[in-house]
């Protein structure tokens, strides 16, 4: 019952020895030997298809049901063109008739034993008939072995309806799937490595070679999907009825599914009312849908859409892949068939959105999977924005899709809004600020950040947000050294570690260990702001540190300037008192005035259209100074401003 050491069967079968021509000489020799004997003529003409028997009656008529019964009418006899097993069948018969041993096998066990039944050649005429010798041969020899059972299975195909009423066909799928069952148990520990699972699938790119691979560690389930769909399915509700787990029985549907998808040569009827029937066996429900690669349902719902099934299962199969979409890959909808496209945008945008409906709207407390899918669809984007016929307003719908709070990290989101600007030069800026206002430069990594800076084609607005978040945050690590610094001088008298100042701050670290302290002591300022940038940033250098703490000042330096600048200018407008210049600058930046937008940051409300002149000083100083440098920084001036 060793179903892992099988050789695959299910090739190509070895030819019946039923046609043998020993069979039928050694039936010659039986005849006349008997004729010898008896002095009895052959006087029974059987027909059998387009073959003639003629035997002797009393052999016939001792030891068969059916021919007790026509040789009361007549000695010529013609059995029905769908004789089981046909004239080899009857010829094997006739040999154990005249005494002689009976060659059986699997391979012409199934044929005799349906042949016998049609014969009548039970107990009830004579002792150990071939209807008993054959089921015992069954139960005791082909049973027992996978090779021979699976052979029995196939020879079945020709021999419908007698072998399923005698039971054969069950008996050979019960006896399979225990077998297999025992394979996936190794109670005896043959195995070198265990049967393949959906947890180990799951997190594999699903290919033929995978496939491939897979098989030809497990022969025996090459041996299950080479069987006929209806065996085939019959073996799958046995495992389950035997108690196998799902996930070792799915695995083994998926992969009669991909044989059958591999199938370039079969007509597209066939091929679609199987891809019906594999649908049926997959559990489908909430249970499946957590285990079932992704992939493979992907390549699935493609192969349905180039048939053109009914639309029920291709919407069955698009909720079931929105339940795994945080397991999927963007290679998995762009490229599910070799040689062919993905799947249609229409098609992507629908399973999206029906995650969206279902777990990101409404009061449904947030799941981490909300934040990886949200993640996949941004990087779907980054592909779909390179086609220069996309819309402004379609791009936007698709941004939407996923609501923004759901959003943890702006990264792919970002490279799909400057592959579309850079697919669309003719966008305004008005219409590049409307399209990126859903990015939060609050959320991009700080490569990105300063990617954006850095980026022509991004709106004014976005480039004073991402350099804030830029000078923010240095400003934040910058006051973290200073407080390390000041508190290790200082500790017997800056306050305790409770103190609201020190609350949140990585300085305590330096109280908890006394041996920091002491090393601590007696550093300079330099060595410590290297330390804990060290600690916080490893792949920022010393000379970048210090190059970005003195661009960030210059341009505080700059900013601040254009703030007064712009203070001084609305409170003049509010008390009257303007003077002769800023009258006529005012009148002439008004009939200039562009309604770009504002911008609210740290430096209070900028309004560009009406400053023109002041955001255009602004953008030189963006091109001028860059956050991590191009030029030698300035130590003396970095380390006295910190």
């Amino acid at each position: 019952m060793n179903a892992s050491g099988s050789t695959s069967v299910s090739a190509s079968i070895l030819s019946s020895p039923l046609s043998s021509p020993n069979a039928t000489a050694l039936l010659k020799i039986k005849i006349i030997s008997w004729s010898q004997e008896t002095g009895l003529p052959a006087s029974v003409c059987v027909h059998v298809a387009n073959r003639i028997f003629n035997l002797h009656k009393y052999p016939l008529f001792s030891k068969s049901g059916y021919f007790n019964r026509k040789l009361t009418e007549s000695n010529e006899i013609k059995l029905p063109d769908n004789f089981p097993g046909g004239p080899e069948a009857f010829e094997m018969i006739s040999l154990f008739i005249y005494g002689s041993s009976t060659l059986v096998d699997p391979f012409n066990v199934a044929a005799l034993r349906c042949a016998s039944e049609y014969l009548e050649m039970t107990e009830e005429y004579t002792s150990g008939n071939l209807c008993e010798r054959f089921d015992i041969y069954l139960n005791q020899v082909v049973l027992q072995s996978w090779e021979d059972t699976l052979i029995v299975l196939q020879q079945c195909q020709n021999l419908v309806p007698w072998a399923e009423e005698l039971l054969i066909v069950s008996r050979c799928i019960e006896s399979l799937a225990f077998m297999a069952c025992m394979e996936i148990l190794d109670p005896e520990r043959r195995r070198d490595q265990p049967v393949v699972t959906l947890e180990a699938l799951s997190f594999q790119k699903w290919s033929d070679e995978m496939v491939q691979e897979i098989l030809s560690q497990d022969v025996w389930i090459k041996d299950l999907i080479a069987l006929p769909f209806g065996y085939f399915k019959r073996v799958i509700a046995s495992l389950r009825r035997q108690g196998m787990k799902e996930k070792y029985v799915t695995p083994i549907v998926l992969f009669y599914a991909n044989s059958i998808l591999s199938d370039e040569n079969g007509r597209k009827e066939d091929i679609a009312m199987l891809l019906k029937g594999i649908l049926d066996l997959l559990n489908m429900g909430e249970k499946g849908s957590k285990v079932i690669p992704v992939g493979f349902y992907f390549i699935l719902l493609s192969k349905s859409l180039k048939l053109d099934l009914d639309k029920e299962y291709t919407l069955k199969l698009q909720n079931q892949i929105s339940g795994v979409l945080h397991m999927a890959q963007v290679e998995d909808f762009l490229e599910t068939e070799s040689g062919t496209g993905g799947i249609e945008m229409v098609i992507i945008e629908n399973i999206f959105s029906t995650y969206a409906l279902f777990n990101m709207c409404g009061n449904n407390s947030p799941s981490p999977y909300n934040f990886v899918v949200a993640e996949l669809w941004d990087s779907y984007l980054t592909h779909v924005a390179s086609d220069m016929n996309m819309e402004l307003k379609r791009f936007m719908e698709l941004i939407e899709i996923v609501p923004v709070s759901c959003r943890q990290n702006h990264d792919h989101l970002y490279k799909a809004l400057d592959i579309f600007l850079q697919m669309h030069p003719e966008l305004s800026q008005d219409e590049k600020s409307t399209v990126c206002r859903y990015l939060n430069c609050q959320k991009l990594s700080q490569e990105v950040c300063v990617e954006a800076v850095q980026n022509e084609l991004m709106p004014l607005r976005l480039i004073v947000q991402a350099l804030f978040i830029q000078q923010l945050n240095t400003h934040k690590a910058l006051k973290e050294c200073s407080d390390s610094f000041r508190y290790t001088h200082n500790g017997d008298f800056s306050g305790s570690l409770t103190s609201s100042r020190y609350a949140h701050s990585k300085s305590q670290n330096l109280v908890e260990s006394p041996c920091d302290l002491q090393d601590t002591r007696n550093k300079p300022l330099s060595f410590l702001i290297q330390k804990d940038l060290s600690s916080q940033k490893p792949e920022l250098h010393k000379t970048e540190y210090e190059s970005t703490s003195f661009r960030i000042q210059s341009l505080e330096q700059q900013l601040m300037t254009l703030k007064r600048t712009l203070q001084l200018q609305n409170t003049s407008k509010k008390g009257g008192q303007v003077s002769t210049k800023g009258e006529l600058e005012g009148r002439t930046m008004n009939k200039r005035r562009t309604p770009i937008g504002q911008v609210t940051n740290c430096i209070g409300t900028v309004n560009f259209a009406s400053q023109r002149k002041y955001a255009s000083r602004l953008l030189k100083v963006f091109r001028r100074f860059s956050l991590f440098g191009r030029t030698k920084p300035k130590r003396k001036q970095s380390v006295t401003s910190i």
